[in-house]
C-alpha cells in the first residue's frame, strides 16, 4: 500500500490527463463544470512562505492518480482550486453538490485570530483580520452535519476545528515542535475500522512517526461525541489527531496537527531550492526544512513517514475522491 507508484502521466505541456490546479489570485472561482471534480483547499497560510500548500495540492494529485483510468473514462478532471481564506477573506461555498471534499493546510501564528497583531512573538508576523473567522466556522458546520461532504483538516486548520468545536483548546508550547518525532494512538483508535488497519502495520500497534513543525498543542478540553485517534504521548494532554464525524469506515471529517502532506522527499526538497533560489526565504528558514527532509526523512523514517501519510491523508482522500467519481458516474 505504501510503495511509490510511478509519476502521474502528462502530456508533452506538462499538463494531466485527469487532474488540474486553480489558485485564486482575485477571488474568482471559475465556472461549475460538468467536467470538473472540484477539492476545495483552504489555505491559511496568509502568503506566508511554507511547503505545506504545495505539498498538499501534489497530495490530492497523488490520491487521485490511482483512480486515473476511472476519471478519464468519466470525462473528468479533478480540480483542486485553493481558497486564499485568512488574507483575501476567500471561502467555497458549503456543500452543495459543486463543493463536497475540503481540505484545509497548516499556516502561521496564533489559532486566534484576534491574538494575532504582527507584534507578538507567537503570531509570526502575522496582523490579520478576524472577518473571515465566523464565515469559516459556519463552513465547518455545514460540512459536519451534511453526510455527503468531508473535510481532512492538516495543522492550523485542525486547530480553527478544535476552536470551533470546543473540543481543544490551543496552548503555546516552551519549545517548538519540529522533526520527526513519535505519536501515539488511543486504545479506541486501535479498534476503529480505519486506523485500526493503521495500528495493525505500526510494530508495536500504537506508535508512529510524523512530520512535525508546530508552536501549538491542542488540550483536549472535552471530546464529547467526537473520537480522539492519536495523543503526542502516552502521558499528554494534546490531541494530534481526531475525528469529528465518520462516514463507515472512513473518517469523513478529521484533522491532524502533524503534516502528513509532506510524503514526496524530492518533491519537497525540489520546492524548497527553488524558493531560496528566487529569495522567497531567508537561510534559518530553508535550513530547517531542509535538514528535516535530507537527515531525518530517509530509510526507516521515511518508510515510516509515508505510512502515517497513508493513514492520515492519502488513504482517507482515495476514499472520498473515489465516492464522489462513482456519484458522477
Amino acid at each position: 500500500m505504501t510503495e511509490r507508484r510511478q509519476r502521474p502521466r502528462r502530456d508533452i505541456k506538462g499538463n494531466y490527463d485527469f487532474f488540474e490546479y486553480v489558485r485564486l489570485d482575485d477571488n474568482s472561482v471559475p465556472a461549475a463544470d460538468k467536467s470538473r471534480l472540484d477539492v476545495a483547499i483552504l489555505d491559511m497560510n496568509h502568503s506566508w512562505p511554507n511547503v505545506g500548500h504545495d505539498s498538499l495540492v501534489h497530495a490530492v494529485l497523488e490520491a487521485a492518480e490511482p483512480l486515473r483510468e476511472n476519471i478519464v473514462a468519466a470525462g473528468l478532471k479533478v480540480r483542486a482550486i485553493s481558497f486564499d481564506v485568512r488574507r483575501r477573506l476567500a471561502l467555497p461555498n458549503a456543500p452543495n453538490g459543486r463543493f463536497q471534499l475540503y481540505v484545509g493546510t497548516g499556516g502561521p501564528g496564533h489559532l486566534d485570530p484576534r491574538l494575532n497583531d504582527g507584534k507578538r512573538e507567537e503570531s509570526q508576523g502575522i496582523d490579520e483580520s478576524v472577518e473571515w473567522e465566523a464565515p469559516l466556522f459556519r463552513l465547518f458546520e455545514a460540512i459536519e452535519k451534511n453526510e455527503r461532504s468531508a473535510l481532512i483538516a492538516i495543522c492550523h486548520s485542525f486547530g480553527l476545528l478544535c476552536r470551533w468545536s470546543g473540543v481543544a483548546a490551543p496552548r503555546l508550547r516552551e519549545e517548538k515542535s519540529s522533526g520527526i518525532p513519535m505519536n501515539v494512538l488511543t486504545d479506541e483508535a486501535a479498534k476503529h475500522p480505519w486506523f485500526g488497519r493503521f495500528a495493525e502495520q505500526l510494530p508495536d500497534h500504537r506508535h508512529f512517526r510524523v512530520i512535525d513543525n508546530r508552536l501549538f498543542d491542542l488540550a483536549l478540553q472535552s471530546a464529547g461525541q467526537r473520537f480522539p485517534v492519536a495523543f503526542e504521548s502516552e502521558h499528554s494532554d494534546a490531541v494530534t489527531m481526531l475525528e469529528f464525524a465518520r462516514s463507515g469506515d472512513m473518517p469523513r471529517v478529521y484533522g491532524t496537527n502533524h503534516h502528513p502532506e509532506i510524503v514526496d522527499r524530492a518533491h519537497v526538497l525540489t520546492v524548497l531550492d527553488q524558493k531560496r533560489k528566487h529569495g522567497q526565504v531567508d537561510d534559518r528558514w530553508y535550513t530547517e526544512r531542509a535538514d528535516t527532509m535530507k537527515e531525518m526523512l530517509h530509510g526507516e523514517n521515511e518508510r515510516q513517514s509515508r505510512l502515517t501519510s497513508e493513514y492520515s491523508l492519502l488513504g482517507p482522500l482515495r476514499h472520498h475522491l473515489a465516492r464522489l467519481i462513482a456519484e458522477r458516474t
